[in-house]
């Protein structure tokens, strides 16, 4: 299968190397590597070109955006500059983090799900980082959600789910979409990708209200935004975060913020998050 992987890299000179590195690794190559240097004002862009003097299937592209790193719009733009320019023959695609470590068999392994199951629109591994000199599991979702970091999609699937969605949330939304439209996903346990800067580690203040901002943009509604906020709060171990969260959601209610999904998409989701309370008693 076709391989071709998205990373959008922002003051990343530090760690592009290294995931880059681990590409050239894989023992299935990758058919086409965009790094999009968004605005970095670091050696970003020197060390990316390092790499494409000395394989042809990477390539760098220069954009100008904005230093402030706000999750969701800021990567996600960047991503979809680096879209435009993909050759469309792919069978696969990835949006990748620039800060990462993947094992040599990841692509391959990852290849071999998509094969084995026409239904698989969606399938990543798992983040580990660093602590205490061990590699552990950075465990912030639950281990059936897919993380922002590491997103690998069938063609057919990503363009059925509208692609990539600008906004803080995109990496929920893209799931809950795939489902709605009965695509299968799947996170393998077996591959561990080591994580080098941990989340959120460079994420602006001023994005404290967007989580509550995409939950009212899924269309989760107060119950489900109240609940959801709670559980994110209490993993995080910071009652100022289910406040900053509850605020974004009245804010962007207030402000009667353009929604990520249409009514019926908001009805299944909405469906779909109560089932998860009743049967297994959690929320993503």
């Amino acid at each position: 299968m076709n391989i071709s992987i998205i990373i959008p890299a922002h003051n990343e000179a530090h760690f592009i190397g290294l995931t880059l590195q681990s590409l050239v690794e894989q023992n299935l190559l990758p058919k086409q590597v965009i790094v999009v240097n968004d605005n970095s004002t670091d050696n970003t862009k020197k060390v990316v070109e390092g790499f494409t003097e000395k394989h042809s299937w990477i390539s760098l592209l220069n954009i100008t955006s904005s230093n402030t790193h706000l999750p969701g719009s800021k990567i996600i733009n960047a991503f979809n500059k680096g879209l435009n320019q993909l050759n469309n023959t792919y069978d696969i695609i990835c949006k990748f983090d620039a800060d990462l470590i993947f094992p040599k068999n990841y692509l391959e392994v990852i290849a071999i799900h998509f094969q084995k199951n026409d239904k698989l629109g969606m399938a990543a591994g798992f983040c580990y980082i660093e602590k205490n000199d061990q590699w552990i599991l950075e465990n912030l979702t639950n281990k059936d959600h897919i993380r922002g970091a590491l997103k690998a999609y069938r063609k057919d699937c990503f363009e059925q789910i509208g692609k990539l969605k600008a906004s803080m949330g995109w990496d929920t939304v893209d799931e809950l979409l795939a489902k709605y439209y009965n695509w299968e996903l799947l996170t393998d346990e077996s591959l561990h990708v080591k994580h080098l800067k941990p989340t959120g580690q460079s994420y602006n203040k001023a994005s404290k209200f967007l989580q509550g901002e995409a939950m009212y943009k899924m269309r989760y509604g107060f119950t489900l935004t109240l609940i959801s906020a709670l559980k994110l709060a209490y993993k995080k171990r910071s009652f100022r975060l289910f406040k900053d969260y509850m605020n974004g959601y009245f804010k962007a209610k207030a402000k009667s913020l353009e929604f990520l999904v249409d009514e019926d998409q908001g009805k299944f989701i909405r469906q779909l998050r109560w089932k998860g309370i009743k049967t297994k008693g959690r929320l993503k």
